[in-house]
């Protein structure tokens, strides 16, 4: 389990198709700290950590599945796209952000920026399906980061990023047409599957 809330930005330092994808991931994590089979969320993805090295920086490997591919932005990671990173929550750890799982639900793409102030306004559009799951003032995870939906009109949502937000995390990099990992709120899913049987 994940908060949200980002810890590191790591950037691919290499990428190799064995069967699944397998990704080197640059990070300024005291790799020391990691086990070998722990789970660091990668721009929202929960993955499993399955080498670590210091040469000729801090890194670390994961394998990414050919669904975990398909259902996720990983098919356009490129070496140096830069990645939000999390580790794992563990008990006793701040819950700054929300409950998120890393399992992330589809793929959402941005399709307006404007500048606010000092803030930037993005308008994402979800995938229909996972469209009834964003609410106004609700959560969602974006390549990771725990946000605040503003305001929905269909299946466009806005969210409102302030500076730090944009250089704590990748999100200053982004443009329209940029593909996001969306996951939704654990809690929207299960209160909609509840009202199926009302």
């Amino acid at each position: 389990m994940f908060t949200g809330i980002i810890t590191d930005i790591g950037h691919v330092l290499e990428l190799e198709q064995r069967g699944d994808l397998r990704a080197r991931v640059g990070t300024g994590y005291d790799i020391g700290s990691i086990d070998i089979g722990a789970s660091i969320a990668c721009d929202g993805v929960c993955l499993t950590v399955i080498a670590l090295g210091a040469e000729p920086q801090n890194w670390f490997d994961v394998e990414i599945s050919a669904e975990t591919v398909g259902a996720t932005n990983a098919d356009k990671w490129q070496t140096g796209k830069r990645l939000n990173l999390e580790r794992a929550l563990k008990v006793g750890d701040e819950l700054g952000g929300h409950i998120v799982s890393g399992h992330v639900d589809g793929v959402a793409e941005v399709v307006g920026m404007t500048d606010e102030g000092d803030s930037t306004r993005v308008t994402f559009r979800a995938p229909d399906d996972l469209a009834r799951f964003i609410a106004p003032k609700g959560s969602v995870a974006l390549n990771g980061t725990s946000l605040t939906v503003n305001e929905v009109n269909g299946t466009d949502f806005g969210i409102n990023f302030i500076p730090h937000t944009k250089t704590a995390t990748t999100w200053g990099d982004t443009q329209v047409g940029d593909r996001i990992n969306l996951e939704i709120d654990t809690m929207a899913r299960y209160v909609a599957r509840l009202r199926e049987y009302e």
